[in-house]
């Protein structure tokens, strides 16, 4: 009887040996998955930092670029309102000596012959 018991607990220890050999072997696989897990987040986060440095560097890029940008379009602005200006004085003073040259009676009239002032006396009683 004992032999029997002795040979039950054998053939029980056997299975539970089994069945631990199967932990271990899952317990080490687990490991590798997480070592390649924990090396895959290592390179993605590794790229990402390139990333955001990337993504700094091209938005200072940008900035500078949109800052040249706006002080051509200043300058080009203040260029075309100069012209514009002096565009409008050349009309003016066209238009004044198309004016002027047109009616030659407006120059007489702008501008007359001096006259010599006369002052009649009055005889004034007194």
């Amino acid at each position: 009887m004992e032999q029997v018991r002795v040979a039950i607990l054998e053939q029980k220890i056997g299975d539970v040996k089994d069945i631990i050999i199967k932990i271990d072997n899952a317990i080490e696989k687990l490991s590798e998955v997480n070592s390649n897990v924990s090396k895959m987040l290592a390179v993605h986060e590794e790229r990402i930092t390139k990333q955001e440095e990337t993504d700094n560097i091209l938005f200072f890029k940008i900035d500078k670029l949109r800052d040249k940008v706006d002080l051509d379009y200043d300058r080009i602005v203040s260029r075309v309102q100069t012209i514009e200006k002096r565009v409008w004085v050349a009309i003016g003073a066209l238009a004044c000596l198309t004016f002027l040259m047109s009616v030659p009676t407006a120059l007489q009239i702008l501008t007359p012959q001096p006259q010599s002032a006369i002052v009649k006396s009055r005889n004034f009683k007194v």
